[in-house]
């Protein structure tokens, strides 16, 4: 049980585990963690079994608005190969292949879930050896890196404010429970002056490693990240006090990741400021910053709903609505070398708020 796998954990731990360790177990340790087991995640409705819905589910009109993108930056690049992390369902991938065809020469997929590589495998069926499944990143490649909803997965490490110092925070053993224990650290989060004491926050060592590794090896191309997050300012704001950690579980959120272990998703907003200074500092481009309704629209949504039935016209408008999807989620992109004139960025760019 994963249970037991994490109480070891911590004993062999001398009693305490950073948050980002139990974090990687909960989700991701062999046959047993939420990404790693054979539960259902992916679905509209709770009635399914299903825990969340992301954009490509909602809507297939998400994906044929993002080939727009994709299919410029593979031109602007010299590119043919798309490169996705995360794949989940599989149905981001369908929707981009179905959409740009033969400009995809090669369409490789990173995903860390067997049970999930299962399923995209006999969704993608189709497309036969054009699809490939990674193992491993090689120390090369080229092509253009979509991650749609994969950064806030990625381990973070929590950080407590008591009014006098900062501690990271990290799980223990209390008696029949599990429950959170605080040790003093050098860690600070980037801004940090104002916080009130009884403060939490999460900083983010973990994805700005993932955009780095990528920096590293990718030679030619464009890399486009969809995700739930802030600019620095607005993330380390004095009010938000509590943090972002988040669990979702039958399509209900909570607080609390030490329950229901391997049963419900972990995840934490994303520092875009980080994210971005760490593309940048490994010697990428910043090619845009902004929300998902002005990227999608930038990308040519509206023409899309036009021919799109009413239903399909209802769906589609959770991707921009402003209480839905559109304004909370936000894409970044960037680019090998000095970049280009990125479609989705060209209204409501605001790479000036990071």
């Amino acid at each position: 049980m994963l249970d037991a796998l994490i109480r070891e954990a911590i004993r062999a731990a001398g009693g305490w585990l950073p948050f980002d360790r139990f974090m990687a177990l909960a989700l991701y340790a062999p046959g047993l963690g939420y990404y790693s087991n054979s539960r259902q995640k992916f679905g509209q409705m709770p009635a399914g079994g299903s825990d969340f819905v992301t954009a490509p589910g909602l809507s297939p009109l998400f994906g044929r608005a993002l080939a727009v993108q994709i299919s410029q930056a593979m031109t602007a690049t010299d590119t043919d190969e798309v490169w996705e992390f995360g794949a989940g369902t599989g149905a981001l991938a369908e929707q981009l292949l179905n959409a740009l065809g033969d400009q995809i020469k090669r369409y490789c997929i990173v995903d860390l879930s067997g049970t999930l590589r299962a399923r995209q495998a006999e969704r993608l069926a189709a497309w036969g050896s054009q699809v490939e499944w990674i193992s491993a990143l090689p120390a090369a490649f080229s092509g253009v890196v979509i991650g749609n909803e994969v950064l806030d997965a990625m381990p973070v490490q929590l950080l407590s404010f008591d009014g006098e110092q900062w501690a990271e925070r990290g799980v223990v053993i209390d008696g029949d429970t599990l429950s959170y224990g605080d040790r003093p650290t050098d860690q600070r989060p980037p801004l940090f002056d104002d916080f009130v004491p009884g403060s939490v926050t999460e900083i983010h060592p973990q994805a700005e490693a993932f955009v780095r590794t990528l920096a590293v090896g990718l030679q030619r191309g464009a890399i486009f990240l969809i995700d739930y997050g802030f600019p620095e300012a607005e993330y380390y704001h004095p009010q938000r006090h509590g943090g972002t950690l988040m669990c979702h579980h039958q399509h209900r959120a909570d607080g609390n990741p030490l329950v229901l272990l391997g049963e419900k998703d972990i995840t934490a907003h994303i520092n875009f400021t980080g994210i971005a200074l760490a593309g940048q500092d490994a010697g990428l481009t910043v090619l845009g910053y902004t929300s998902q309704a002005h990227f999608l629209l930038n990308c040519g949504l509206a023409a899309l709903l036009e021919t799109a039935s009413i239903g399909e016209r209802a769906m589609a408008h959770k991707l921009i609505a402003e209480h839905e999807m559109g304004e909370l989620f936000k894409v970044i992109g960037f680019a090998v070398g000095e970049g280009f004139d990125a479609l989705g960025f060209a209204a409501g760019d605001r790479s000036h708020t990071l």
